[in-house]
């Protein structure tokens, strides 16, 4: 088959996130299918941009990448930039589908949009048009943000989600929940698949050693017999690092010392909020490779992950960094209220009540109060369920089964 994923964010390992649209090409094109991925020539999370416009092959996969312009935050610009997008490939369908001439059309952007030149390319070749969910727009924007239902840019949005349900061949989501909700906008029951997040093997075979100064601060903490906790990723008002930093500040006394790694608007008020309070137990660290995040992960005695209190996570939650932290093979404290929760369910940590300190606390506590091969067995629960379930080569081979039978 020849495959084409429209994801305006689309990423690479050389160019960074996201990252989902490249292993599932690699994985396809194993398969020995053809697969086009079309993105943006800018987007806010990658680490570093495509430098050309057009076709350009990256590791291995053929992209073609749309002038989109440059912007920061969630502004006017931003948008500007979805529109620009999909008027772009709107005006080059035609061309699109004849030199491409693909079976199966994706539209994968966060947003909507792209599905009426999704739809719009899949006639025109006589393929299969499917709607891939990554977050549910506009209902994000409005239960994260804050934002009306009658503000024009929700109007716009939930006008293209209604329209990419009534249409499409296939909703594809890596929301485990969100079938009611796409029903409820006129999506047939029986179009409805789910397709969630994954790792790559690879990336745990031959990891990257961590820089000298990770090394030197975490061999100082253990050798002083402490108890390492990680966090890995954003540092974002929605990953409740503020409860993590409650929680740190009530085992203070207990030898149990928190490792935050990356980046995100909210790292420096953490920072002082630590600072200010005298919570010493809290180490933060810049951002690291991707390909050394198995090193860290792995130099942990447990893990973090996670949430604010919304409604919007009713639908579910696929994070890629949860399939990470099970791979690493350490228990996990999940902070959670959700339609589903990988933790509680394969029994490879704890899970408490989303935005509970104290829960939080007396599960790191139970945690390093247990014996060791009771840890490693909750870690080992989290790594076997990962492999059976959630690489990319699993994850391929079940997007094409769910494309052939549609």
């Amino acid at each position: 088959m020849n495959i084409l994923i429209i994801n305006h964010y689309a990423g690479s390992p050389s160019l960074g996130m996201e990252f989902r649209p490249y292993y599932l090409a690699r994985e396809w094109q194993k398969l020995g299918h053809k697969v086009l991925i079309v993105g943006g020539t800018y987007s806010h999370l990658r680490k570093k941009q495509p430098e050309i416009t057009g076709f350009q092959t990256v590791g291995g996969t053929d992209y073609l990448w749309i002038k989109t312009p440059v912007y920061q935050g969630n502004g006017v610009k931003r948008f500007l930039s979805m529109l620009g997008f999909t008027a772009k490939l709107w005006l080059r369908a035609e061309k699109i589908a004849q030199q491409f001439g693909p079976d199966v059309v994706i539209a994968s952007s966060t947003y909507p949009l792209d599905n009426y030149p999704a739809r719009k390319i899949a006639k025109i070749s006589k393929g299969k048009y499917i709607y891939e969910i990554h977050d549910l727009w506009p209902l994000s924007p409005m239960e994260l943000g804050g934002m009306s239902k009658y503000h024009p840019f929700i109007v716009l949005m939930q006008i293209a989600e209604n329209y990419a349900y009534r249409h499409c061949n296939a909703v594809l989501s890596i929301l485990p929940k969100a079938k009611e909700h796409c029903v409820e906008h006129g999506l047939p029951a029986n179009r409805f698949y789910h397709v969630p997040n994954g790792i790559v093997e690879e990336d745990w075979e031959q990891p990257e050693p961590l820089s000298n100064d990770y090394k030197q601060l975490i061999n100082n903490l253990k050798s002083e017999g402490n108890f390492l906790v990680g966090y890995l990723g954003g540092h974002a008002m929605s990953n409740a690092l503020d409860t993590l930093i409650d929680t740190a500040k009530i085992v203070s006394t207990n030898g149990i010392k928190f490792i935050l790694v990356g980046n995100g608007v909210e790292k420096q008020c953490l920072m002082q909020r630590a600072n200010n309070e005298h919570i010493n137990n809290v180490y933060f660290l810049p951002p690291i490779n991707k390909s050394m995040v198995p090193s860290f992960l792995e130099a942990m005695d447990a893990l973090y992950i996670g949430w604010k209190k919304n409604p919007l996570y009713r639908f579910g939650i696929s994070p890629n960094k949860i399939f990470d932290y099970m791979m690493a093979e350490k228990p996990i404290v999940h902070s959670v209220e959700a339609g589903n929760d990988f933790v509680s369910e394969v029994s490879c940590g704890k899970s408490v009540e989303a935005e509970n300190p104290q829960k939080a606390a007396e599960a790191f506590v139970a945690i390093e109060q247990m014996p060791l091969e009771e840890r490693r067995k909750m870690g080992e629960r989290g790594r076997e369920y990962v492999l059976k379930h959630h690489t990319y080569s699993v994850l391929a081979k079940r997007f094409i089964e769910i494309i052939k039978q549609i």
